[in-house]
C-alpha cells in the first residue's frame, strides 16, 4: 500500500518484516542484560473514569530495575554491549545534571565494573545535590557540570575530558549524545519492547488503538519501527520535551530507518509516522507546565501512579488534552507508556504547589 509524504506525495511503503525475521535480527545484535523484563501491562480504571473514556493502560517501564529503572535501561543494553566489546574501562557521556540517562547510565556501570565520568550541563535545577544527581554521585560518578545554552555544543567538552583520561591511562569510551552510533543501539532496546508489548496486547484479548509517550529520540525511532514492521495498527503518539536545530519527526524517523539498516530488515520510517508534537513543552526543556503539574496530580491521586515533570507528566497532559478536546473518542483504547525519570520530581518538590494545598 502507497503513502503520502509531508507533502502530499505518494511514496512506496516498504513492506512489513515478519516477526521471525525481526526476531533474528534483534538476536544476532549483542546485549549485555540489565533490565527486569518483561515490564507489567495494566489498566488504570480510575484516570479513565475521571476522565470519562477512552480506556487507559499503563505500560510500566519505570520499573526496568536498574537504579530506580525507567527506559534508559532498556537502550543501554545494547550501547554497554559495545562499550564491552571496545575493551574499555571508563566511559564518558553527558546530559543535564537531572539526566535519567546519566544516571541508568552510571548504574550500569557500577554493575559492569566501569568508572564513569560525567559532564553535565547546569540545566534548570542546576547543581544541587538531588534527584538524579545525587544518584550520580552515591554510585560514584565523577561530576563535572558546566555552563552551556544548549546540548548541541556538549560534544567538545565530552572529548576533552575524554583525552584528559586517557593521559591518565584510561580505556576511554565516549558517548555521543546526538551521535548515531549511540542512538542506533539505543533504538535496539525499544524495537525489542515492540515485540514485548505485542505480546502483551494479544494477551489481554483488546484492540489498542494509540501508544502516547514522551521522547526525544531513542524511545519514540524504536517503537515506531516496531509497530511498523510488525504490521500493528496501533498509532503511536510522540510528545517531544526538547526542541533542537532538526525537527524531532524528521530526526526520528532518521534514526529509525538507520536502525533498520542496521538490522538489514526492509521496512521505513516517514517523519509524519512519528506522531510527533512540542506543544506541550512549555517554555523549555525541564520547565514543569501547569498541563503537566496537573496531570501529575490526577495520576498520582486517582492512581497512586507517579510521574516525572520532565517526561511523562507532559505526555500525560498531552494525552488528557486529546481527550479533552474530542480527538480520542470514549471508545478507544490507549496505551501510556511510563518511561520513568522519577527521581527527577524529588528536584521539583517547590514547584508543585503542594504547599499551598
Amino acid at each position: 500500500m502507497d503513502r503520502l509524504d509531508r507533502r502530499g506525495r505518494r511514496v512506496h511503503a516498504a513492506p512489513m518484516t515478519p516477526r521471525a525475521d525481526l526476531e533474528a535480527a534483534l538476536a544476532r545484535e549483542p546485549r549485555v542484560l540489565l533490565a527486569c523484563l518483561p515490564t507489567p501491562l495494566h489498566p488504570l480504571p480510575r484516570l479513565s473514569a475521571a476522565l470519562g473514556g477512552p480506556e487507559i493502560w499503563v505500560k510500566r517501564d519505570d520499573l526496568t530495575g536498574l537504579a530506580f529503572g525507567g527506559n534508559k535501561t532498556r537502550q543501554l543494553e545494547f550501547l554497554f554491549a559495545d562499550i564491552l566489546a571496545s575493551g574499555a574501562d571508563t566511559v564518558v557521556a553527558g546530559a543535564y545534571t537531572q539526566s535519567n540517562w546519566c544516571r541508568q547510565m552510571t548504574a550500569a556501570c557500577a554493575r559492569l565494573g566501569l568508572s564513569i565520568a560525567l559532564v553535565l550541563v547546569h540545566g534548570q535545577k542546576g547543581a544541587r545535590l538531588q534527584g538524579n544527581l545525587l544518584l550520580d554521585r552515591l554510585m560514584g560518578a565523577e561530576v563535572t557540570i558546566v555552563e552551556l545554552d544548549t546540548m548541541e555544543k556538549l560534544q567538545p567538552l565530552l572529548d576533552e575530558r575524554a583525552e584528559e583520561l586517557r593521559r591518565q591511562g584510561r580505556r576511554v569510551y565516549v558517548v555521543e549524545p546526538l551521535g548515531l552510533r549511540a542512538n542506533v543501539l539505543g533504538t535496539l532496546g525499544y524495537v525489542a519492547t515492540t515485540l514485548e508489548l505485542a505480546d502483551q496486547m494479544e494477551a489481554t484479548g483488546h484492540v489498542f488503538h494509540e501508544l502516547w509517550q514522551c521522547g526525544a529520540n531513542m524511545q519514540p525511532a524504536g517503537l515506531v519501527l516496531g509497530l511498523k514492521a510488525l504490521g500493528l495498527s496501533t498509532r503511536l503518539r510522540t510528545v517531544t520535551s526538547i526542541r533542537w536545530s532538526k525537527p524531532r519527526d524528521v530526526d526520528i524517523a532518521d534514526i529509525a530507518n538507520a536502525t533498520a539498516e542496521r538490522l538489514g530488515i526492509p521496512t521505513r520510517v516517514l517523519p509524519a509516522e512519528v506522531g510527533a508534537t512540542d506543544d506541550y513543552i512549555g517554555p523549555g526543556y525541564g520547565i514543569l507546565t501547569e498541563e503537566a503539574r496537573q496531570a501529575l496530580l490526577l495520576c498520582a491521586r486517582t492512581e497512586g501512579l507517579i510521574l516525572d515533570p520532565v517526561y511523562t507528566a507532559k505526555a500525560m497532559a498531552g494525552l488528557i488534552d486529546a481527550i479533552r478536546q474530542g480527538r480520542i473518542g470514549a471508545d478507544r483504547r490507549v496505551i501510556f507508556l511510563h518511561s520513568g525519570g522519577t527521581p527527577a520530581l524529588f528536584a521539583y518538590a517547590e514547584d508543585l504547589g503542594l504547599e499551598r494545598a
